[in-house]
């Protein structure tokens, strides 16, 4: 995974498609797994974060210890919010943990994760369809017809 340097292109804006081949990405799970609910009082703004990683499109590749990780980043987060004196070298480090989970899209991109709502389909919008799973699902059939 590259964290250095700028942060990659979408899909249909390179001009070279060619050059990345067969996605190294598997499928997401059959069953997902889903969020563990948190077991503190959480500031309303750390609340919501952890809220919406559950309707985000790469919550269908959350494993269970990912889930902890974002419980623990939310009960951190809380701590930071509550303290009333705010702290860049937290900040960066709650960011940085963030990314981890491919929370932004810029993180997303270096992981070769795009997700596309702008599919047309309302069903497809409404699941947040990962567009780089299309493509491997289409090298696959290319490959096996």
């Amino acid at each position: 995974m590259g964290t250095r340097g700028p942060v990659p292109k979408r899909s249909t804006q390179r001009r070279r498609r060619n050059a990345d081949g067969v996605p190294d990405i598997s499928p997401p799970p059959a069953t997902l797994v889903e969020a563990p609910q948190l077991d503190f009082p959480a500031h309303q703004l750390a609340a919501d974060w952890y809220a919406s990683l559950a309707e985000s499109g790469q919550a269908q590749f959350f494993e269970p210890s990912d889930w902890q990780a974002a419980r623990l980043l939310a009960y951190d987060l809380t701590r930071h919010l509550n303290a009333g004196r705010v702290s860049a070298q937290m900040t960066a480090a709650l960011w940085s943990a963030m990314g981890d989970l491919l929370t932004t899209e810029a993180a997303r991109r270096r992981v070769r994760l795009e997700i596309d709502r702008d599919s047309g389909d309302e069903d497809d919008q409404a699941a947040g369809v990962v567009a780089i799973l299309d493509d491997y699902r289409r090298a696959l059939s290319d490959d096996t017809g």
